[in-house]
């Protein structure tokens, strides 16, 4: 007998975590349904999660074991955390890409950067057009963000639509962009809405979010008053805000200079997809000292302390001619993401110490482009879904936007990553739960979260690094004795000769104890390398290194 089809949901990145969205949408019999991808987004490492690591995504594993059953992949907008990974995966998807028109260059950009075929990204027009992908037909609905030119999706498919959000902002002025249209919502809701998975990065926020339009006068005020240079950092795709501040700087007389490759991506790809109409003049910084510093204004990538970025390669010296004085003004337009404080903090203190004003995680200078709890309710209001999915937040934020659903009067399901969920037929419910996991890129490689590579480089960060070389005779005896060398670890001065030597000491009395059979094996020359390490380190400084015996034999 042939299965009953059924709609299915499942999040592999971006459901219980800020970042690395990846959602999957399914039709058809259970075991063979044809599948959509939503976004393909990273996030970025720290030092203390993942030291060296270029960028962290979704693991695609189950959308990948599945690839000839991927009719698209489908880009809502063109931030990092939505876009960033597509040209890094999609040897694994193969699958056609389609976006609107300045989502479609920033994609085509990633697909280039990683050699992939830039024509498989499609361009699409805006709702009402739809794109047909097998059972499912897909409409862009424009929707304001900080980023031009984001859109939700609807999804329509034979058990009902689908309404997937995105990221959004409830905001009719967005300066660039296009504005949030009730109206569209609402008229989407009187077609019927089977279900609607939603942002919920700010459903802790009780008051209504704010229009990026509320920002130009107080920034032109900071411009007017600011003495010295004025140096301005935001997220590099909010074209509006970039804007905003180069405007009032050209306003309050400054020449405007912008410092970062993805700032000036971003304002060049925008003219080119015609989502920035105007933008001031800017000029070279090679040009900076032409003009008074007083009469300067540098626009500047590195918001969230990144730390190959224009801020803090400013806060910490020079940078493309240009040198931070005592009495400038260093303005973050810009909110810290979780996890970036540490960054963030050490950028700040270096600028204090500069003698730099500094102005951070101030509501006079900055708006979310995410949906406060009000404007959540409005959107719900305006869809009217049959069930809520909350998504794009931490587990916090999905329990509390599903009791928010339920308080008004709807249905909701929680669903991290890897819990899938059949929302149709039958009232939605999880029915699998998918192993799901991380992807680094790693210099040029793809790394798996079970690899073990990133554990043992936290293990040697933490721990340090002992190598211990042994060779073996041609009569499988030890010769010219053990060699040692400590990478990270403080020698040990009380000791006649130093931590390495008393190891190589202590190996070496052990492996003339070890009977000929013993020896013959790797793996118990090995143990007692290991052991003496791991004693004598403990013993003497208090750790327990991570250790890399290397056993040379001659052959006889």
């Amino acid at each position: 007998m042939a299965k009953p089809d059924r709609l299915i949901y499942l999040p592999l990145g971006g459901a219980g975590e800020i970042g690395m969205n990846m959602y999957v949408y399914g039709f058809g019999p259970e075991g063979s349904e044809r599948l959509i991808l939503v976004d393909a987004g990273v996030t970025f490492p720290t030092m203390e999660n993942a030291p060296g690591v270029d960028l962290i995504m979704a693991d695609p594993s189950w959308v990948q074991a599945r690839a000839d059953r991927l009719e698209g992949v489908f880009i809502t907008h063109a931030h990092e955390d939505h876009v960033g990974a597509l040209g890094v995966l999609f040897h694994r998807l193969q699958a056609p890409v389609f976006a609107r028109r300045f989502t479609t260059a920033i994609a085509q950009n990633k697909m280039e950067r990683a050699g992939q075929d830039t024509a498989m990204v499609h361009q699409t027009q805006a709702w009402p057009h739809m794109v047909h992908a097998g059972p499912f037909r897909v409409g862009f609905v424009p929707i304001a963000h900080s980023v031009p030119e984001c859109s939700a999706l609807l999804i329509e498919t034979p058990l009902g639509r689908i309404m997937h959000t995105a990221d959004f902002k409830v905001d009719r002025t967005p300066v660039v962009g296009e504005p949030f249209d009730d109206e569209t919502f609402r008229a989407i809701g009187d077609l019927g809405v089977l279900a609607m998975t939603c942002d919920s990065t700010n459903v802790f926020q009780p008051h209504p979010g704010r229009s990026e339009a509320t920002l130009a006068a107080p920034i032109r005020a900071l411009m007017a008053e600011a003495e010295g240079m004025v140096v301005a950092t935001t997220f590099a795709s909010n074209v509006a805000r970039l804007k905003t501040l180069a405007e009032a700087g050209r306003d309050a007389g400054r020449k405007i200079i912008v410092l970062g490759r993805a700032m000036n991506t971003m304002l060049k790809t925008a003219r080119t997809a015609e989502v920035l109409d105007s933008f001031p003049e800017t000029i070279d910084p090679l040009d900076a000292d032409t003009v008074p510093r007083d009469r300067l204004l540098v626009l500047a990538t590195g918001s969230q302390g990144e730390r190959r970025a224009a801020t803090a390669q400013l806060a910490s010296g020079r940078f493309m001619g240009l040198e931070l004085r005592p009495g400038d003004t260093y303005l973050f337009s810009s909110k810290t993401i979780p996890g970036n404080e540490v960054a963030v903090a050490r950028i700040l203190n270096a600028l204090s110490e500069r003698g730099v004003r500094a102005i951070e995680d101030d509501g006079r200078y900055h708006v979310s482009g995410h949906p406060n709890r009000p404007d959540l309710t409005l959107m719900h209001d305006l869809v009217r879904p049959g069930v809520v999915v909350p998504m794009h937040g931490e587990h916090r934020h999905l329990s509390i936007h599903a009791e928010l659903a339920r308080e008004l009067g709807r249905p909701a399901v929680v669903a991290p990553n890897g819990a899938m969920v059949a929302l149709a037929p039958g009232a939605p419910r999880i029915v699998e739960q998918v192993e799901t996991g991380r992807l680094y890129l790693d210099g040029t490689q793809l790394i798996g979260a079970m690899d073990g590579i990133i554990r043992d480089r936290l293990r040697m960060a933490i721990r340090g690094h002992v190598t211990v070389s042994i060779l073996i005779d041609e009569a499988g005896k030890p010769l010219g004795g053990t060699w040692v060398e400590t990478v990270g670890l403080a020698d040990a001065p009380r000791l006649r000769d130093g931590l390495a030597g008393t190891i190589e000491a202590d190996i070496d009395r052990n492996l003339a104890r070890m009977k000929p059979r013993d020896l013959a094996d790797d793996d118990p020359v090995e143990q007692v390398a290991t052991r003496a390490v791991s004693r004598i380190c403990n013993d003497t400084i208090g750790k327990k290194p991570f250790c890399t015996v290397m056993i040379s034999r001659l052959e006889p």
